[in-house]
């Protein structure tokens, strides 16, 4: 009896595990038949969704191709102001920062030997005017003597051609010697005087010297500028500047900063390029400010040590907002086109030799269209053929587009300047 009751058990429970399978393999029928169904309108609502590309659209722009070198402000012109003639400084009126004008007077110099030099050399002078005007008498007086002596002379011959041996010869002789001696006193004379004016004009010249070297103890701008350091003291000892076997000590050093140097090392690749009266585009990072400047001269020759043409460039400062020693970056305008059709450069493809980029045409269609290129910037390039002005480019990874394939467009601003 306690057999058949565990029989009818086991059956009983074989029955309910197969009903539980059963229901299961239902349950998990019927949710596999809705992710299907789900992943299938997933699907037909994925096939019927237009993508969105980012497009820019064709427009004509001026390119240009620039150089950027950092170099260092310097003055236009710069010097050490020195003494002509040694001295004591007995005042200087300028010092450091100060704006001087050409001729301005900076300092003087105290020379007391400059007065007994004058004196000597007015004096000196006098001499000689009075040894001039002793020696013109003494011509005058030649000059006499010899028109007197002469007059005898020629009166004498004629009476004697008039009536001969009327007159002795010997007398006729003794005139002729006395004339020649005349004027012979006569030539004396002249040279005497031309002695005299040549030593007037030496002590005239002597004192001249003088003069001009005590003009030199007032120490002049030589141009228009800033003191940008100051040397001597009042008092001090200046040695003449021209002086060779000593080492002079400057007054003051002058610069001129109403326009500044930038001495640019050009590579050789681009020295055709330069051209004096080209404009320079100068940006000083310091200031946040940009300045124009005028390549005005260049080297013409290449320093073989750097490969580089030594090119300046001058900038106006009238306002003196720039300083010597600040750097700057100028542009130099190596190639320029205007009103030429471009692209960003990352739209363009070159594939086996054939270079392509994606347009969106009139039926909003991605097309992959040939193009011929023109010049080229770090940010733009120049289409000479296959676009249009108004075209629409498409921006972005063209991976990730296929000719043909329907998009709608969103126009994105690109930068319009070209020049890099």
């Amino acid at each position: 009896m306690s057999n058949k009751k565990f029989s009818s058990a086991k059956k009983y429970l074989c029955l309910l595990g197969i009903g539980l399978l059963t229901g299961c393999f239902l349950v998990i029928a019927s949710y596999s038949s809705k992710v299907t169904e789900v992943a299938k309108t997933k699907v037909e609502a994925s096939s019927n969704k237009v993508t969105t590309v980012a497009v820019s659209k064709v427009t004509r722009e001026n390119l240009s191709r620039t150089l950027a070198i950092s170099a260092e402000f310097r003055p236009f012109q710069e010097v050490d102001v020195h003494a002509k003639v040694a001295g004591y400084v007995k005042n200087i009126s300028v010092d450091v920062g100060d704006r001087v004008n050409a001729g301005q007077i900076l300092a003087n110099l105290e020379i007391p030997e400059f007065k007994n030099d004058l004196e000597q050399a007015a004096a000196s002078n006098k001499r000689y005017e009075e040894e001039v005007s002793r020696a013109k008498s003494e011509l005058q007086r030649a000059e006499a003597a010899h028109e007197e002596i002469h007059l005898t002379y020629t009166r004498l011959l004629s009476v004697n051609q008039a009536k001969p041996n009327l007159v002795a010869q010997q007398e006729i002789d003794q005139a002729a010697g006395r004339d020649r001696v005349a004027e012979a006193q006569v030539s004396t004379a002249k040279a005497a005087l031309a002695v005299a004016e040549q030593q007037l004009e030496v002590s005239k010249a002597s004192e001249g010297k003088v003069k001009t070297l005590s003009t030199y103890s007032q120490i002049t701008a030589p141009f228009s500028g800033v003191v940008t350091k100051r040397f001597a003291d009042t008092g001090a000892m200046i040695q003449a500047g021209t002086a060779s076997n000593t080492q002079a000590m400057p007054l003051v050093r002058i610069s001129e900063i109403s326009r500044l140097r930038l001495i640019l090392p050009v590579p050789e690749s681009v020295v055709p390029k330069i051209h004096v009266g080209a404009l320079v585009e100068v940006k000083v990072q310091s200031l946040e400010k940009t300045f124009q400047g005028t390549i005005t001269r260049f080297a013409n020759k290449i320093d073989v040590s750097t490969r580089t043409m030594e090119t300046e460039v001058d900038v106006p400062n009238p306002n003196f907002i720039l300083t010597p020693g600040m750097y700057a970056s100028a542009l130099i305008t190596l190639d320029q086109k205007n009103d030429v059709i471009a692209v960003p450069s990352q739209v363009i493809t070159s594939t086996e030799g054939k270079t392509t980029l994606f347009v969106v045409n009139q039926e909003k269609a991605i097309e992959e269209r040939p193009v011929t290129l023109g010049m080229e910037t770090e940010t733009k390039v120049e289409v000479l053929s296959g676009l249009t002005e108004g075209d629409m480019v498409v921006i972005g990874n063209r991976s990730q587009y296929k000719p043909g394939q329907k998009v709608e467009t969103k126009l994105i601003e690109t930068e319009i300047s070209g020049g890099q």
